[in-house]
């Protein structure tokens, strides 16, 4: 909460490394547990078609002309859309499961964190109508490493099969 709210925190050199190793740490131990409930094929299936995904927008952010840090508004609704989208899943789920309801929302959140990656990709390498500056290398690693976090989550919710 810190690396993200405070400015001051994330911009002095001891400070925003410890913040960001004790966020780094704890997002580690959620996401260890979270995978821990998965078979080991599907959670490295996960992780081999994140990466693949994280090196083709990295790759397209580089190489695209179209700006998307222009479009804010755009990903302002598409996140209002998976958070209603989870708003409803929650208000269903304990009358009853929908399957292709869930599965929606992971395809829904994949893509949207998906357009998030190109997002702050582009905010952090600049040459765009907004741009980190210098200083806020810290929290644009963050945003980064958030959304990745984000997408193999909803790529476990996808393809990820449960030990059983």
């Amino acid at each position: 909460m810190t690396l993200a709210c405070c400015s001051g925190p994330r911009r002095y050199f001891p400070w925003n490394m410890i913040l960001l190793t004790v966020f780094t740490l704890s997002m580690a131990y959620l996401t260890g547990m979270l995978s821990s409930y998965y078979n080991t094929t599907s959670v490295l299936l996960c992780l081999s078609i994140t990466a693949l995904v994280c090196l083709s927008v990295t790759i397209f952010s580089f190489q695209t002309k179209f700006d998307f840090t222009s479009c804010q508004g755009v990903l302002f609704v598409l996140l209002m859309t998976l958070f209603f989208s989870g708003l409803i899943l929650a208000i269903l789920l304990p009358f009853q499961y929908v399957p292709w309801l869930h599965a929606v929302y992971a395809v829904l959140g994949a893509g949207v964190f998906t357009l998030f990656l190109a997002f702050d990709t582009q905010l952090l390498m600049g040459n765009r109508r907004h741009t980190l500056s210098p200083e806020e290398y810290v929290f644009g690693a963050l945003n980064i490493y958030l959304d990745i976090i984000y997408i193999f989550t909803f790529f476990l919710q996808i393809f990820g099969t449960s030990r059983e």
